[in-house]
């Protein structure tokens, strides 16, 4: 089965790609002829993940899906949620979000935070939602350098390591994204073999 996934991140790619496993082919939007940027103007991590979905199969006709990640802090009234990649300003590094995110946190004794994200589906014309949550905390420093984002800084409830002092198959198999994958994969393989 082959899907356009809207993404540009090799990371990402890889991870849901090793999730999803043999039998699905993942075609970026660039190879599936999609060159312009997608919108992500929404403000709700459903909302951004349909719209991308939306735009991508406007241009193409073909299955595709897309998701939204956001890293949502308990102490920071869920923030930065939504705008997680942009905590810190557009076109930043994660380092500058993770320094943000530090500094905002500065003598906060409540560090609970959680990763959810949102896949959205187009398949056959047909929409669909699946959901990821993974409940931990953030560092006081950044640990690790495995990983991208905010892994550096979450430690996943239940661990002493962060997300970014972990093997790539050790994250996936608690982690928000590979959760949500998971539901995926389980709902196309149903498809695909009903």
């Amino acid at each position: 089965m082959k899907l356009i996934f809207a993404t540009h991140n090799r990371h990402k790619l890889e991870e849901v790609q090793a999730v999803l496993g043999p039998g699905f082919e993942l075609v970026t939007p660039d190879e599936a002829g999609v060159h312009e940027e997608i919108p992500e103007e929404q403000p709700t991590l459903e909302g951004n993940a349909f719209q991308k979905a939306d735009f991508l199969y406007e241009r193409t006709g073909q299955d595709c899906f897309a998701d939204d990640t956001g890293l949502e802090v308990e102490a920071l009234g869920g923030a930065p949620g939504v705008y997680s990649a942009r905590y810190a300003g557009e076109h930043v590094s994660y380092e500058e979000n993770n320094c943000l995110l530090l500094k905002n946190l500065e003598g906060e004794t409540d560090r609970r935070a959680r990763f959810r994200t949102v896949i959205a589906l187009i398949l056959g014309g047909e929409r669909h939602q699946f959901e990821g949550v993974v409940e931990g905390r953030i560092a006081t420093e950044p640990r690790g350098d495995r990983g991208f984002g905010y892994d550096p800084l979450f430690i996943p409830d239940g661990y002493e390591t962060s997300f970014a002092q972990m093997s790539a198959e050790a994250k996936n198999a608690i982690s928000h994204r590979g959760r949500a994958v998971e539901k995926l994969a389980a709902f196309l393989k149903e498809r695909q073999n009903g």
